[in-house]
């Protein structure tokens, strides 16, 4: 296949022990399937270091850029701020807790130019059961409410066309923003190719996303979604 230009970024709310590994992992990585790249370390108001390593390696290297949320503004403006500043052709985004193996990405290079977005699955999730099953429930309400036939939606494993997120308008700032996107991607008939991907235990920093605060944002913000679209 052709190599095609590529932003990648990861939000990351303290990841001070993940984000300068991944930095490196991806750097390392990218020359060998990509011509032209830049990595993106969104950093969502992080109380830690992690703010402070992503500018020490953008200061070593000029592919690497540091965009700062002064205070944590939540995953989905996290997203939707590497969106807007990504500027290849090409946009891929996972998170900054090192679960993921960035070398996937060449399994999804192959279906970038017949299909519009690429996303993951975990074939096995390593996250606790209760996890698990949030996960499950969120999914199954996401199936009955919009039809979205998708095996893993908040898998952050995800690859876009630029014009197709240009495309599409997002406004959740919390956890329903893989739900939102993938939603209008659907409404516009983009489309969707999932491949499985693996999943790794997180060795550093702790998960928000089964915070009560961000579950039950993400049901507000779903419903609100549903009363726009009927």
């Amino acid at each position: 296949m052709e190599k095609i230009s590529l932003s990648v970024f990861f939000p990351c709310y303290n990841e001070e022990k993940n984000v300068e590994k991944l930095v490196h992992d991806v750097n390392r990585f990218l020359p060998s399937i990509v011509t032209d790249y830049e990595i993106i370390v969104v950093d969502d108001g992080s109380i830690d270091k992690t703010a402070e390593i992503a500018r020490e390696l953008s200061q070593e290297d000029p592919h690497v850029r540091l965009i700062r949320h002064e205070t944590n503004r939540g995953y989905g403006a996290a997203l939707r701020t590497g969106f807007k500043n990504s500027m290849k052709e090409y946009i891929f985004f996972t998170d900054g807790d090192n679960q993921f193996d960035i070398k996937e990405l060449s399994n999804m290079l192959p279906f970038a130019r017949e299909f519009d977005i690429v996303v993951g699955y975990r074939i096995k999730r390593q996250d606790n059961f209760m996890r698990r099953v949030n996960a499950w429930s969120f999914n199954a309400l996401i199936r009955i409410l919009f039809g979205l036939e998708i095996k893993d939606l908040n898998c952050a494993f995800k690859l876009f066309r630029r014009d197709v997120i240009e495309n599409i308008k997002m406004e959740s700032s919390g956890a329903f923003i893989n739900a939102e996107l993938i939603i209008g991607a659907m409404k516009k008939g983009y489309k969707i190719k999932e491949i499985g991907v693996s999943h790794h235990p997180r060795q550093w920093g702790s998960q928000t996303g089964a915070n009560l605060r961000v579950i039950i944002k993400a049901f507000y913000e779903l419903f609100k979604l549903r009363k726009k679209l009927r």
